[in-house]
């Protein structure tokens, strides 16, 4: 089966959903299936050089203009007059299309284009259907319930189904607009794993990070934004550190909204400036390193689809420290995989000393459990075959 996957970018930066569609396709190899993208890229994007999916870059904004003028609706919606002709022209020579995310001009010209051609096609909201957004964003929300009525609401409605990574996210997107008309399918969402020398990972990552050495450390690895509660997670650190003197954090990821000059000096005014570690984006072993050299993974995020990072840790047998706004926290917390908590400032504080309070022998019973966690629930394979079956129930996948 040929799947076209259509998606705003490519960009390894935009998180969860591309992750999970680049270890998802290595799956779908597996089962004799194949996937290509077209994405709001300009062809000259550097990170489409090392995709390992087909691309079919289709913006007309090249990145450095993008990130000049991101402050420019159009230029942030991704506007291309390239990608509805395409979809018109192409998406016949697919067995199927599956629209990733919501809010973009790939949706736009998706429900343009797909409802006219009767061509099946699924759309993964990957969390932006929200109640969080709703309260954060008032006017964006109005703005976006006007845009429900004239294309994401035609376009779910008219989807063969609408795909959901875990049931907390199904519910939390009943009604998110009027009117909420759709077709429901929860498929899962994970991430693959492959033993390698963890021990060299950990190493490479270690030397690649000044001042950290030997230490031990707390590890959040996710985009450096509000969202994402990086503010909470400093203000806590800074009030329990003085428990655990040997223990550091290290913050990774992309910093995409310029913040972290902002929570550095945070840091600064807590006295903890020398214990928080700032790699930046981390990819290939010097992530994996990070996930298997930490005692803990922490994301206490203020919303959170589902959180391939979370798996990710899972996978390398490490407990996770979340929030209950962390959609698959319900599987975290049945597995005793680690710990959950409000996303609150006590709540942040709650998770750190919770952990920190612990024995190694419980903390080594956390990690066999988070292991088994990820392999009952966020194995890519599981859900690659969840979301065949869908497939097969709408007559598409043999």
């Amino acid at each position: 089966m040929r799947i076209l996957q259509v998606i705003a970018t490519a960009d390894p930066r935009y998180g969860g959903p591309i992750e999970g569609i680049v270890r998802s396709s290595g799956a779908l190899a597996r089962f004799g299936h194949t996937r290509e993208l077209a994405t709001l890229d300009h062809p000259s994007a550097p990170w489409l050089k090392s995709s390992s999916i087909p691309v079919h870059a289709l913006g007309s904004t090249r990145p450095e203009t993008r990130r000049r003028w991101r402050w420019l609706p159009w230029v942030h919606y991704g506007y291309t007059a390239k990608l509805v002709p395409w979809l018109k022209a192409n998406a016949s020579n697919y067995d199927v299309v599956v629209v990733s995310g919501l809010w973009n001009y790939s949706t736009l010209a998706a429900r343009q284009a797909l409802v006219s051609l009767k061509v099946p096609y699924f759309v993964f909201t990957h969390g932006m259907l929200d109640p969080w957004f709703r309260k954060t964003y008032p006017l964006k929300t109005f703005l976006k319930q006007i845009s429900w009525w004239f294309n994401e609401g035609p376009l779910l409605a008219n989807a063969s189904g609408v795909l959901f990574t875990c049931e907390e996210e199904r519910l939390l997107a009943k009604d998110a607009f009027w009117p909420y008309q759709i077709k429901e399918f929860v498929v899962g969402y994970g991430t693959s794993y492959t033993a390698n020398d963890a021990a060299a990972q950990v190493a490479e990552f270690r030397s690649s990070i000044r001042n950290l050495g030997g230490k031990r450390f707390l590890l959040f690895l996710s985009r450096i934004h509000p969202k994402k509660g990086c503010d909470l997670l400093i203000e806590a650190f800074a009030k329990v550190a003085h428990s655990a003197p040997d223990l550091d954090l290290v913050m990774a990821g992309p910093d995409q909204i310029g913040w972290i000059a902002q929570l550095k000096k945070q840091a600064t005014r807590y006295g903890i400036e020398d214990r928080i570690h700032w790699p930046g984006m981390l990819e290939g072993s010097k992530k994996w390193g990070a996930f298997h050299g930490c005692e803990a993974f922490v994301l206490p995020s203020h919303q959170e689809n589902f959180g391939i990072v979370v798996a990710e840790a899972l996978a390398c047998g490490k407990p996770v420290l979340i929030t209950d706004k962390v959609n698959i926290w319900r599987e975290i917390e049945r597995e005793s995989a680690g710990i959950v908590e409000k996303d609150d400032g006590a709540g942040i504080v709650s998770l750190l000393e919770r952990f920190m309070n612990m024995n190694d022998d419980e903390r080594a019973i956390m990690g066999v459990k988070a292991r088994s966690a990820f392999s009952t629930h966020f194995d890519v394979d599981q859900n690659v075959t969840k979301l065949l079956s869908v497939f097969r129930e709408a007559g598409l996948a043999q």
